[in-house]
């Protein structure tokens, strides 16, 4: 599942300069005050052990489904953003992490882990995830662009998607092993 809206303050146009420091905000926010959706909260009851990244969006949100990680773990967090050196354009936040994350793939990785890194770390996430489900229903309170490279590694590993309800925050994707 992914984390519920992050709080953010500046969505002024800014500079790929200027993106150092509205990520590490990024990084240090909570979530929102918005209820959470009833399909989340749900699907969040089904769970047996709950994991979560360790970037306070993700905490907070486990809060506010009301639950208690039984792990938390830094393996989980997002895919680290870089930041450019560049004064213009000022564009705003949310383009610049477009751009940002599609030069990342292009293996733009300007002081964070690159691509092949983030990919090491899914996989290594996945394979905790997969042992932690011989426990039961797993619910990892995660991130978006992280949660779909873990998902990627599921799949390659013999699980089978079973339900998708998009990529907003709150959104989940259930994996079963072998579509049983």
């Amino acid at each position: 599942m992914r984390h519920g809206q992050p709080k953010l303050v500046a969505t002024d146009k800014m500079s790929a300069l200027e993106m150092k420091d509205w990520i590490e905000q990024y990084n240090q926010s909570e979530i929102t005050n918005q209820p959470v959706p009833d399909a989340s909260m749900q699907l969040a009851a089904t769970a047996t052990v709950i994991v979560s990244s360790s970037a306070p969006r993700a905490l907070t949100s486990v809060l506010a489904l009301g639950l208690k990680p039984a792990l938390v773990d830094a393996l989980f967090c997002e895919a680290q953003l870089p930041y450019g050196h560049w004064k213009l354009p000022r564009l705003s936040p949310f383009t610049w992490a477009f751009i940002l994350r599609v030069l990342w793939l292009c293996g733009y990785s300007r002081r964070v882990e690159s691509a092949g890194t983030a990919r090491k770390r899914a996989s290594t996430a996945a394979r905790r995830l997969q042992s932690l489900a011989s426990e039961g229903p797993v619910l990892l309170l995660g991130h978006g662009f992280m949660n779909r490279m873990i998902a990627k590694q599921l799949v390659a590993d013999g699980w089978v998607r079973q339900k998708r309800n998009g990529s907003r925050y709150w959104s989940a994707t259930v994996y079963q092993y072998g579509g049983v």
